[in-house]
Parts: structure tokens; C-alpha cells; sequence
């Protein structure tokens, strides 16, 4: 073999060790992603209806920010396909999800304002909001006053249903 031969051999097994020791430190250079959450290893996709019923206009924006925080989670993001969330109100929350601030102090109402931005920040990024209009009607709530980004339908419980038929997951928020 001359010198020219041995140089572009050499060269080559260079650059061959080179990129398997690039790949393998690639590989381990620290937990993927869906290694802290071994519930994800093999999803492909996540589908989740969250069923609220939350009646506490100052815990509402802390509990939201933990709903949002799980469909925006990085591992969640890495998965192949974009994650499908849905919202259901029912219950005393429907209290908090309305324009009207009667018989909330000026803390609560600040609160259901930030809850009210939230609800529409996740609105633009793909959450569906439905809220139980049964619900409204007991807890004595106009349905006309109710946040613009939540759809209406007559019975939230036939929703939570439906969404669990089509494979999403429930996550109840009493």
C-alpha cells in the first residue's frame, strides 16, 4: 500500500471513529426526554379531556397553570403527534368562567381576570372548552355571560363520555 493509500485510509478510519464516537455520545449524553416520564415510552400521542368542577376563583389560575404546563411539557412536545386537550366545565366552576364579577372580592375577581386570559391563551393554542349549560342553568349563571371561548352544550357529563370513547384520557379536577 503506498503512502497516499494509507493516508486516505487512515483518514477515513479517523473520521469513521469520529462519527460513531459522535452518534454514541449523542445517544447517552443524558436522559431522553421520555425518560422522566416512563408513562410515555411507546406513545405516540396524547388525548386528554380535563373535567373541572372547581369552584375556588383564587385556586383556578394555579390549577390552569399546571393544565397548560402538561400539554406544553417538553417531553409531551417530543412525542410524534401534536397532543389533542379538551376542557369540560361543569358544576361551581361555571361560576368562573363568566364575564360577571358579582359577589367576588377584588382579589378574586383579579384572579378570575388572569383565569379568563389563560382560558384564552389556551384557546389560541388548540384547547377545546365546553361547558355544561345544565350546570348554568342550577348554579343560576346566564349562558350569554359565559367567556366567548367556551363552546355550549346542554349535559358536560355526555361530552366527558364521548371524549373518553374517543381514547382520550380523563383527568378530573374536583
Amino acid at each position: 500500500m503506498n503512502s497516499k493509500n494509507r493516508y486516505l485510509v487512515g483518514h477515513s478510519l479517523h473520521f469513521f471513529t469520529a462519527v460513531i464516537i459522535a452518534l454514541f455520545l449523542a445517544a447517552s449524553a443524558g436522559p431522553s426526554l421520555s425518560s422522566e416520564y416512563k408513562a410515555l415510552n411507546g406513545v405516540k400521542k396524547i388525548k386528554a379531556v380535563f373535567e373541572v368542577s372547581l369552584g375556588s376563583a383564587k385556586m383556578a389560575p394555579v390549577v390552569f397553570w399546571a393544565v397548560r404546563n402538561a400539554y406544553n411539557d417538553q417531553a409531551i412536545k417530543a412525542l410524534p403527534e401534536k397532543p389533542e386537550i379538551a376542557v369540560v366545565f361543569h358544576g361551581p366552576v361555571v361560576k368562573l368562567i363568566t364575564s360577571t364579577r358579582e359577589g367576588f372580592s377584588p382579589e378574586e375577581s383579579k384572579a378570575l381576570d388572569e383565569f379568563a386570559d389563560m382560558i384564552r391563551q389556551m384557546k389560541a393554542e388548540g384547547v377545546t372548552f365546553e361547558v355544561c349549560l345544565y350546570a348554568a342553568k342550577v348554579m343560576g349563571i346566564d349562558p350569554a355571560t359565559i367567556l366567548p371561548e367556551i363552546d355550549h352544550v346542554g349535559n358536560g357529563f355526555i361530552s366527558v363520555i364521548g371524549y373518553q370513547a374517543q381514547g382520550y384520557s380523563v383527568v378530573r379536577i374536583p
